[in-house]
């Protein structure tokens, strides 16, 4: 059977056709999906030899909530969402004054061995396909009761390593007949997977791609990212440039704060001379700070010191509001607790 969530308009149709069935049905059938009805059977105005057929072919599945935390500083809301196969990922939806945005997963766990991210810790057991990585807007929009706007896929796995799902993913999403959300509105966090950002670009897509730098050299950048052992920063500020030049879009770089490790004046001096001249946005983040490695945030001191030296060269930057602070909001928190616990349980 096909999690039907994973085919598009299109496919759905051809699925009809060869079927015997109406080319119309598929937009209903969507219709009642996206409408929150995830049971053929209650989909009333498609015939019932169809849901019979529907049944029998296809499924919907929608994670189950197995936990939610709610920030009482923000209205920040982090889900812990569970599939059929047992496996859990995290969805965190912050609300905005222009609207929800919510971070979605597209790996269960990571293999980037980043060491300022929780949710690399245990490397990657699988992709998430196209529908999984939708069934999480899905779930949470359903759960807050309001539309979301907005989608970046920054929370756990390295969508450019689940590059075809991933693609497929912004497609649904950007669908009329699906969350109609607008390319604009979706971004890609990738930590530079320097051949994927050339394809990307050749896609031609409206989205903004963030690249997670985090430092402005290789041999720092290596301290903190293995994939820096793979691609060098001169390699990938050169894809980087190729896309702006292909798609005319802004690249934003993001840049994690960490004390004493790549918030100097140095470290700020490096970063503008990589980046001056370029089409882009860095964006400051203050780290969150996880138990399994020895990285703590830098002091509001030297992330203000950092922004001023940036902006003074003309490099446009923005220090990002901490979401969800107060309930771990940072992707692969939540996860790896419940799978401590639950091994805690077992007695693993």
């Amino acid at each position: 059977m096909i999690n039907i969530l994973d085919l598009n308009l299109q496919e759905l149709k051809h699925w009809m056709n060869t079927n015997k069935e109406s080319e119309f049905r598929a937009k209903q059938i969507f219709d009642w999906i996206y409408k929150n009805v995830w049971s053929f059977h209650d989909m009333n105005n498609i015939p019932t030899t169809l849901r019979n057929k529907l049944d029998n072919a296809f499924y919907i599945e929608i994670p189950e909530i197995i936990e939610t935390l709610k920030s009482e500083s923000d209205e920040t809301q982090k889900f812990l969402l569970g599939y059929k196969d047992g496996n859990v990922i995290e969805t965190v939806v912050m609300k905005y004054k222009h609207g929800n945005s919510i971070c979605v997963s597209t790996q269960i766990g990571c293999k980037m061995g980043c060491k300022f991210c929780a949710s690399t810790i245990g490397g990657v057991i699988r992709n998430l396909s196209s529908g999984e990585i939708l069934s999480q807007v899905l779930a949470a929009q359903k759960a807050i009761g309001e539309r979301i706007s907005n989608v970046v896929l920054m929370g756990s796995g390295e969508p450019l390593d689940n590059y075809e799902n991933v693609l497929k993913f912004i497609y649904l999403a950007n669908a009329e007949y699906g969350f109609n959300i607008g390319q604009r509105h979706i971004t890609l966090s990738t930590c530079g997977i320097v051949p994927k950002i050339y394809e990307l670009a050749e896609e031609d897509l409206q989205i903004t791609l963030a690249i997670s730098l985090h430092a402005p050299n290789d041999l720092l950048r290596k301290s903190m990212m293995p994939i820096a052992y793979k691609y060098s920063i001169e390699e990938l500020i050169t894809a980087c440039k190729s896309y702006i030049e292909k798609t005319n879009r802004r690249v934003t770089f993001e840049y994690s704060l960490v004390k004493g490790v790549n918030d100097g004046s140095e470290q700020a001096e490096q970063l503008i001379n990589l980046l001056r001249g370029i089409l882009c946005h860095v964006n400051l983040i203050p780290i969150n700070e996880i138990r399994e490695n020895s990285y703590e945030k830098s002091t509001s001191d030297n992330v203000k010191a950092f922004y001023n030296k940036l902006t003074s060269f003309g490099i446009e930057t923005t220090i990002r509001k901490e979401m969800g602070a107060d309930i771990n909001a940072a992707c692969g928190q939540l996860r790896r607790s419940y799978l401590q616990g639950e091994n805690e349980k077992k007695g693993v």
